[in-house]
């Protein structure tokens, strides 16, 4: 008996997006590990994390990989060493955090997401752009009620992501919170904020994108190197565009914060001490997240509606939906449905 394949996208030839490094294959279907799950995928949703893997703006870790992180699906194999309580059928999550050692000091203090040790779905480990993945049982995430499979794919990263950059940006009760870039993760973080009383303006280059803003409740939507109605108390940049560091710190009151919320960002500018970072604003970047932000994100969405803004792209357009993304033609989240 052969064993059962399934139909995938994998990074072939990692480069600019325009010369097709995504491939279709049909590969087998993945064994799950003692201390794992499969899953049928059933919505992976696309991340720019994903076009940075494909373009090889993140180094190759695992040749040939399938990338995708944004994974709802259905348990369909548990195995044999899993400890934790999962059923056949349970509806499950699988993130980009995928592996920490747990014994370091970084894991021990509650900062898995610097563990030197970190593994990471759609990079390290096959992730969801195919019909199966699998997922170490410790990670996989328990997910909201209430929601869609395509609406809950973007908040497995997007989301989650989002919630940790605003923790990073230490916005003030009531503060102005000045968003840069408004894709994917930017949409729901702004609602985030604002469910908790923020002011959030917006800085973004595309004007579905700056609509989009406003339907969800900005009090301000701009071009994306355009000053702010108002000082802001703390800023995220979900943009990768390094020449935006400089606004959004100007944009800054004094003693505000910017977070950088990407994985990847291109080079930063010369910063000037006086304008850009004197008066006590700060700069910080964003690593990941941990288990914990994780569930706290999801134990909001649970409490809180979130409208996910999600066009809809079948798997065999996998390709589609990235050269989408990277051309700005996306507003919201895009959502592969297997």
């Amino acid at each position: 008996m052969t064993d059962p394949t399934m139909h995938a996208w994998q990074v072939h030839r990692p480069g600019p997006i325009s010369t097709r490094p995504l491939a279709r294959a049909t590969v087998p279907v993945p064994v799950p590990g003692s201390d794992e799950l499969l899953v049928a995928v059933r919505a992976c949703g696309v991340c720019r994390t994903d076009l940075h893997v494909a373009e090889g703006e993140l180094a190759v870790h695992r040749a040939e990989v399938i990338p995708g992180h944004e994974v709802v699906g259905e348990v369909v194999q548990i195995g044999a060493g899993v400890q934790m309580q999962f059923a056949v059928g349970d509806r499950v999550g699988i993130a980009w955090l995928r592996h920490t050692c747990g014994v370091c000091v970084y894991c021990l203090r509650g900062q898995e997401n610097l563990c030197p040790e970190s593994r990471y779905t759609g990079w390290d480990a096959d992730g969801g752009y195919a019909e199966f993945a699998t997922v170490p049982a410790a990670f996989a995430l328990r997910l909201p009620p209430g929601y869609a499979d395509g609406e809950l794919a973007p908040l497995l990263c997007a989301g989650i992501i989002g919630y940790r950059s605003l923790l990073r940006a230490e916005l003030p009760p009531g503060g102005r919170l000045g968003i840069y870039g408004f894709g994917g993760s930017a949409h729901l973080t702004a609602q985030v904020a604002m469910a908790g009383g923020a002011e959030v303006h917006v800085m973004t280059r595309g004007e579905d994108a700056r609509e989009l803003a406003l339907a969800l409740g900005a009090a301000s939507a701009q071009g994306a190197s355009d000053p702010p109605p108002v000082p802001l108390d703390s800023a995220i940049l979900f943009a990768p565009v390094g020449d935006l560091v400089l606004p959004a710190l100007e944009a800054l009151d004094r003693g505000g914060t910017l977070a950088i919320a990407g994985i990847h960002l291109s080079d930063i500018p010369t910063l000037n001490y006086q304008r850009h970072l004197f008066q006590e604003r700060q700069l910080r970047s964003v690593t990941s997240n941990t288990r914990t932000d994780a569930q706290a994100f999801l134990d909001f969405a649970a409490r809180h509606h979130l409208e996910v803004t999600s066009p809809r792209y079948p798997l065999d357009r996998a390709d589609e939906a990235l050269s989408d993304l990277s051309a700005g033609r996306i507003s919201g989240a895009a959502v592969l449905i297997i």
